[in-house]
């Protein structure tokens, strides 16, 4: 296995290359998949003005906007881990609100959240148009084991040492949520140590 050692910067530029490569004729769908530690949202955030730099529309959504309510998402406790995995996100939400409306021939209006977690209410977000050439950046934990549909996945890849470590105390129960997760990306980055990333290959 080929494992080429970059840095934050170099990653964020490989990532920006490998994203304006993808046809211009309709839009673009990125997900940006790692545990809480990884911060993924960071490195999406990260993608922005590099590639609104290269005429490329961006919309940022993150994954947390479209957690379930709470009644169902906690339905077996708050610690459930299994619940954490399988059945805290509203996939069909997000599929509907922002993956579809990216299809070629979509509208292009995407919904940039749907639930508010904290106050656990609607979000009433207005609807937005990412116009033909754009981009979408997702970010997320446990997505790519749910078939959303995208033309670009990135897998911030942490080893089971390096996630109990960085795992924040009172998140330590999500853990085993992640036993068994190894999901087939086009990008796969090990990031044990953010500051020295390291590409780990694509799927052609």
């Amino acid at each position: 296995m080929k494992v080429r050692p970059l840095t934050p910067e170099t990653l964020v530029a490989e990532l920006v290359d490998r994203v304006d490569a993808l046809p211009r004729s309709g839009r673009v769908r990125v997900i940006l998949d790692g545990a809480p530690p990884t911060r993924p949202g960071r490195l999406a955030d990260a993608l922005v003005e590099p590639l609104k730099a290269r005429g490329r529309p961006v919309q940022r959504v993150s994954a947390d906007d479209f957690l379930r309510p709470a009644s169902v998402r906690l339905e077996f406790g708050h610690t459930d881990p299994d619940s954490f995995r399988d059945s805290w996100l509203d996939a069909d939400g997000l599929v509907r609100e922002v993956l579809e409306p990216l299809d070629p021939g979509g509208s292009g209006r995407v919904l940039p959240s749907l639930w508010n977690a904290v106050t656990d209410r609607a979000s009433r977000a207005d609807y937005v148009t990412l116009p033909e050439g754009g981009v979408l950046l997702l970010d997320g934990t446990l997505l790519l084991d749910k078939w959303l549909p995208a033309e670009l996945t990135v897998h911030l890849w942490l080893s089971d040492a390096a996630l109990a470590r960085q795992t924040e105390p009172d998140r330590q129960w999500t853990i085993p949520a992640y036993a068994g997760y190894e999901p087939r990306a086009d990008v796969t980055v090990r990031y044990d140590h953010p500051a020295r990333p390291a590409l780990v290959g694509t799927v052609e």
